[in-house]
């Protein structure tokens, strides 16, 4: 063992003080030399230095997988591992000798340190911790200590997502590595990727990745402590425990520092800290890594060179074998005596095995490094393949070979896919490097190399792609360097800077693209506004001068121009002058925003008063006055539709003049409402609903928009929702009437096909369909026909206008209208008319309104209605009771009883007394039938006869929505059938009302004359 350091320098001191280069400044001004470096990484980028220095013909590579030697090359960078025992180059230079106290490596850098000289000079680089055991087993060693060209300042504890820029963040396992990477990625743009089972290629294009600016953050495990020149600002430990091959520990102070180290380059000063779960650092830690003050090594380790390959038992003692230096400690097994122990135990190893040369070659085979990283018995069994075809053959097996690297030649696959390929090219890459082990070693070399360069490259490739946002990191990258940034607007609002996608335009609105969030954010939308400025101007400049059709106004309120949404409508004081807000960033500014708000302004009321025409007209008219005029604001206030019951005084006080006055203007007088027909339609509804919702807060609310697509398709009735909001189905244009709802005009339609059999009087003209006493009528195929509905149907929407029902057995009915008729040929001509009331008609679609019916007062007074609830039950016989089978003995079927007629007549206002007494008394008892409507508009309906002489008339007094009370106080919400039903006798049995007597100067009594007159 040599024991002197005459003629050894050791330069030592922190990170970021020189060393390296002051070796490769001395090792060039020498005729010839060799520098061990203790990453495959590091000697490629010290060859890359030398080379621009003495050019690549004077530098060789030389590492355990990688041979580059040029004839009379001058200068040597190796790996320390492939290091040459003996030299005779005029410079020798160690680096990171501090490793030799590493349990797996540390007896490499020791021999190297302990044995290998230069003719002229020899460096030892490494931490100040070297010095004590250097001084000792060199003596006359020469120690320069160098300080740190910056300092090294403690930051704290910060979370990952608000590490600054320029950060490394150091973890010790692949997934929390990934697993940080892929954050960053999402909060910060992207990041690249450093691990120590990466190829050497991988990692040199992700270091580059950060050093080019592409990414601003380095995501690592402690390979970057070796020596690696980074531009990093700040480290920050999201561990401090590592896996050091034999057990989990805590990294020590200098193993901290080394890593530490790496921030700040040259004269920047640097910092480090935590993140993540890790615990702040103590003040006695901070304050030791601040200062550079560490435990110094005490024993390095070591292994014999004296290796007796004698006999497997010879070689095994020579390894085993103690130190006689104190200083030194022996080795624990490495790698490659790990697979010694293992093949000793092999039969087939122990055969062959035999002589010394054959044990030389085991050991020699047993130095393949285990980059696959599996157990030690799987890598022993591929030694000794190899060691066979070695012993056997004088080489390794082409043949077997050539289909260990076709399994590896593949470029598909994620990351940990193409990880694991590589660690398993790289061992045929270190088996063709062997001197004699391969026929055709550099046939092998070259392919072994370009299918792991191949591999590096797609998996820096796939690393790029998972962890990097290309398009933010050119951004950034453009944005650091204040280049003027080129931004282009697609057709479709796509926005692009310097040709990344960055976001979507729609309107006068931009949206980042996913994925850019961050601080980085506003760097990217900086950018983009700058060439959305002449845009936002430009697109204001054609929306000012666009035509109608280029916009549109949707159901959600939203303003749109040529499909993308500039504006929406919120509520004003006037229902059909909604408030237009812009949407609009804040780009669009001073004159050019004015200008589109006008245009939208514009194009909302234009649109209103065109689709709403005959309620816009009503509401400017100009020639209506007194009543016709107040009526005139109460149609536009209801949006078009008035329940005849809400206004009956006003209209009963309305003169011929002013009816005819608010006629012009397309409103007509109904039996049940007051409306504008033309807004009976899909569109108009549309637009009338939306007004309704803006004004009420109703876009939310459930059934809004539901009701116009069965308007559309021209349904004349439909089944009610309880669900929807009330107000939509007059909105729309339909009549809530209990568990169904009909379109107005068809209600229109009902009451001019019910008032000719109210009317008609017996024994006069002949009786018409449906007609049954003058006071009575039976619902007839016609009403089922244009309401769409069933008899069933039929009596939910009579019962919510207000006719009540009697029941009447269908002989007694059919023997009245014979006797009515005279004859027998008429009495059955009527139970068949009277039959085929309860036929179901088939759905009709009603057309447009027709004009109101001319003439008597009774056309325009409404038959009577209500608001309360009614019985859903229809008038039939009472069923027999049930009985028990099992108990009673089968008995013949009765005849079934044939189903009674409903007779339908106008409620009056004792029917609602009594149903209220009545609904009282279920009240007490607990039960509320079914409800037909209720409330419409905010007020309550009132049944009203056809003249104030009439019983069943209830006359408005105190308020709108009363029935005849005052205050409009009613004594029962709901309108229910009677607890007895009136017979028909019973109602015979009545007197008959008196005749008002004529005026003879009334223009009907003169008609009555003349009808005298033509009946003589």
């Amino acid at each position: 063992m040599i024991l002197s350091g005459r003629g050894v320098t050791a330069v030592l001191g922190p990170t970021n003080t020189g060393k390296t280069h002051y070796a490769i400044e001395r090792m060039i001004a020498h005729d010839s030399g060799v520098i061990g470096l203790p990453l495959r990484l590091l000697a490629r980028e010290v060859y890359t230095r030398l080379v621009e220095k003495v050019g690549h013909h004077n530098v060789a590579l030389i590492t355990g997988e990688e041979k580059i030697a040029p004839h009379r090359a001058r200068f040597s960078v190796c790996t320390v591992e492939a290091m040459p025992r003996e030299t005779t180059a005029s410079f020798v230079a160690i680096d990171e000798v501090q490793l030799a106290g590493d349990l797996e490596r540390g007896h490499i850098f020791t021999d190297r340190i302990l044995h290998l000289r230069g003719r002229g000079e020899t460096l030892l680089l490494g931490a100040a911790t070297m010095r004590p055991i250097l001084e000792y087993l060199l003596p006359g060693i020469t120690v320069v200590e160098r300080p740190r060209m910056s300092q090294l300042l403690y930051a704290g504890s910060k979370k990952i997502t608000r590490l600054p820029n320029r950060s490394a963040i150091v973890a010790f396992s692949a997934d929390e590595v990934y697993a940080i990477a892929e954050l960053i990625r999402r909060q910060r743009g992207g990041a690249a990727v450093v691990l120590g089972a990466l190829s050497p290629r991988t990692r040199n294009a992700q270091v580059a990745l950060y050093q080019e600016g592409d990414v601003d953050y380095l995501v690592a495990t402690d390979a970057i402590g070796m020596g690696l020149n980074l531009d990093v600002d700040h480290v920050a430990f999201a561990q401090d425990r590592k896996f050091d091959g034999y057990q989990y520990r805590n990294l020590n102070p200098a193993e901290l520092a080394q890593v530490a180290g790496r921030a700040g380059r040259h004269v920047r000063d640097g910092t480090f800290g935590v993140t993540g779960r890790v615990d702040p650092f103590d003040e006695e830690l901070v304050h030791r890594i601040e200062s550079h003050e560490f435990d110094p090594v005490r024993v390095l380790q070591w292994r014999s060179k004296a290796l007796d390959f004698s006999s497997l038992k010879a070689l095994k003692k020579s390894l085993e074998a103690a130190p006689a230096v104190s200083g030194l400690a022996r080795a624990l097994p490495a790698v490659d005596q790990q697979a010694l122990e293992h093949l000793t135990r092999y039969p087939e190893i122990v055969d062959v095995a035999t002589a010394s040369e054959r044990v030389e070659k085991l050991w020699e085979a047993c130095a393949l490094p285990d980059y696959r990283r599996i157990t030690p018995a799987q890598h022993a069994d591929l030694i000794s393949t190899i060691y066979a075809d070695l012993v056997r053959h004088g080489t390794v097996n082409e043949d077997f070979m050539a289909e260990q690297v076709r399994r590896a030649d593949h470029t598909d696959g994620e990351i940990d896919t193409l990880s694991a390929r590589i660690a398993q090219i790289r061992t045929w890459t270190y088996v063709s490097n062997r001197p004699g082990w391969l026929a055709d070693p550099t046939h092998w070399q070259e392919k072994t190399r370009e299918i792991e360069d191949r591999l590096s490259d797609a998996l820096h490739e796939r690393l790029t792609k998972r962890f990097v946002d290309r398009r933010t990191s050119v951004l950034m990258k453009r944005l650091r360097e204040n280049a003027m940034l080129e931004a282009e607007i697609s057709v479709n609002g796509d926005v692009f800077v310097e040709g990344h996608h960055v976001g979507q335009l729609a309107g006068f609105r931009f949206t980042l693209a996913a994925g850019s969030e961050g601080t980085d954010a506003k760097a990217v939308q900086g950018a983009a506004h700058k060439a959305l400025a002449l845009e936002f101007e430009a697109r204001a400049a054609r929306l000012h001068a666009a035509g109608n059709g280029d916009l549109a106004l949707s159901s959600d309120g939203l303003v749109r121009w040529l499909g993308d949404p500039v504006a929406r409508l919120t509520a004003s004081d006037h229902v059909m002058r909604p408030r237009v807000i812009l949407l609009a960033d804040d780009q669009l500014q001073a004159n050019a925003r004015e200008h589109v708000l006008a245009r939208i302004e514009r194009f909302v009321n234009h649109h209103i008063s065109t689709v709403l025409k005959p309620l816009d007209d009503i509401s400017r008219a100009e020639d209506l006055e007194g009543l016709a005029k107040g009526l005139a604001f109460q149609i536009v206030e209801n949006l078009g539709v008035l329940f005849r019951r809400d206004v009956a005084e006003d209209v009963k006080s309305l003169d011929q003049e002013s009816r005819a006055s608010i006629r012009r203007y397309g409103v007509r007088f109904g039996a049940y409402h007051i409306f504008l027909p033309a807004l009976l339609k899909p569109a108009p509804a549309e637009l009338i609903t939306l007004l309704w919702a803006l004004k009420n807060d109703g876009l939310d609310k459930p059934g809004y928009g539901e009701l116009i697509p069965m308007l559309a398709a021209g349904r004349t009735s439909v089944v009610t929702d309880p669900s929807f909001e009330r107000t939509f189905y007059k909105l729309a244009g339909f009549r809530f009437l209990g568990k169904r709802a009909v379109r107005i005009d068809i209600l229109e339609r009902l009451a001019d096909l019910i008032r000719p059999l109210l009317q008609w009087k017996p024994g006069t003209s002949p009786r018409p369909e449906g007609a049954y006493d003058g006071r009575r009528f039976v619902a007839t195929t016609s009403m089922l026909s244009i309401l769409g509905a069933t008899p069933d149907d039929m009596e939910e929407i009579l019962k919510g206008l207000g006719y009540r029902a009697d029941a009447v057995p269908a002989e007694e009915a059919a023997a009245f209208l014979a006797s009515q008729n005279g004859d027998a040929a008429s009495a059955e001509e009527a139970g068949a008319s009277v039959a085929d009331a309860g036929v179901e008609a088939e759905a009709a679609d009603a057309p447009a309104a027709e004009p109101e019916t001319a003439g008597t007062a009774a056309a325009e007074t409404p038959a009577a209605e209500t608001e309360a609830a009614v019985d859903t039950a229809t008038a039939t016989t009472p069923a027999a009771p049930a009985r028990d089978d099992a108990a009673a003995p089968a008995e013949p079927e009765a005849p079934v009883e044939a189903k009674p007629v409903l007779l339908w007549r106008p409620g009056t206002r004792q029917d609602n007394q009594r149903q209220g007494g009545r609904q009282g008394e279920q009240r007490r008892g607990g039960q509320r039938h079914g409800q037909t409507e209720g409330r419409e508009g905010g007020r309550r309906q009132a049944p009203h006869g056809k003249s104030q002489g009439k019983p069943w008339e209830g006359k408005p007094q105190g308020g709108k929505g009363s029935e005849g009370r005052p205050g409009g106080q009613r004594k029962d919400r709901g309108d229910r059938h009677d607890r007895n039903k009136s017979s028909p006798s019973k109602f015979e049995g009545r007197p008959p009302r008196k005749e008002k007597p004529i005026d003879p100067d009334s223009p009907f009594a003169k008609l009555a004359a003349l009808k005298e007159q033509m009946k003589k």
